[in-house]
């Protein structure tokens, strides 16, 4: 991507911390900087009339609406940024419908800085793709690039359908939060396996970890999910 300019990233994400996280993530991928940060739907209506984006990292839970319908919104005002939606739903109506409205990636929660960054450079491969294709191959390579991303790796030992698991128990503990010993007890692995995951999701700024006291002996850590949706 050299001697490209860099593809402007607009976040909109109404959880703060995981904001400034999507942020720095971003920032550390070659060729793409970051154009702001939003916590709703009205303000990257605003931010866009000031200064325009390429591309929206577009939380579809916003306080003041579904992303999708910011979208409808900017698609009717003229707006063609692209969308990555990133989202923890799993509907797949709503995937289809996000494709119709210009949403070209979408990126589950929790995910890693490997599984964004995969993205995003798919996205950087297909957007500079220009020119006329010279045959069918040509356009299904160029669609290739956006359409088939590899899986991103977990950190070593770490699997994605326990990294689900331990996500939804942590989740649905609310903000009493769960320990390890709760979670592993939960989903059927060891205490020291779902402390891993768990700081899995401390290290992806999607959960945080503090002390639980009250008991003989040494306080054990507590974990609570960071944005109930």
């Amino acid at each position: 991507m050299t001697g490209r300019p860099a593809i402007r990233v607009l976040v909109v994400e109404d959880d703060p911390v995981a904001a400034d996280a999507h942020a720095l993530y971003v920032e550390r991928v070659p060729g793409f900087a970051v154009a702001g940060t939003v916590h709703s739907g009205a303000g990257a209506q605003r931010h866009l009339e000031r200064a325009p984006a390429d591309l929206l990292l577009l939380d579809l839970y916003l306080p003041d609406g579904h992303g999708l319908q910011l979208v409808r919104s900017l698609r009717a005002a003229g707006q063609t940024a692209d969308v990555i939606a990133v989202t923890s739903a799993r509907d797949l109506a709503v995937v289809r419908e996000g494709v119709s409205l210009g949403v070209v990636q979408y990126v589950l929660k929790p995910f890693t800085f490997a599984t964004l960054r995969d993205r995003l450079v798919r996205y950087a491969e297909f957007r500079a793709t220009a020119g006329e294709a010279s045959g069918q191959d040509e356009v299904d390579r160029a669609l290739a690039a956006l359409r088939a991303p590899q899986p991103a790796a977990l950190p070593k030992g770490l699997s994605g359908p326990t990294l689900e698991a331990v996500t939804r128990v942590l989740r649905a503990s609310g903000a009493e939060g769960v320990t390890a010993s709760a979670a592993g007890e939960a989903v059927g692995i060891s205490r020291i396996t779902a402390r891993r995951y768990l700081e899995h999701l401390v290290d992806a700024a999607r959960a945080e970890r503090s002390p639980q006291y009250g008991q003989v002996g040494r306080p054990e850590l507590c974990y609570r999910w960071l944005s109930h949706r």
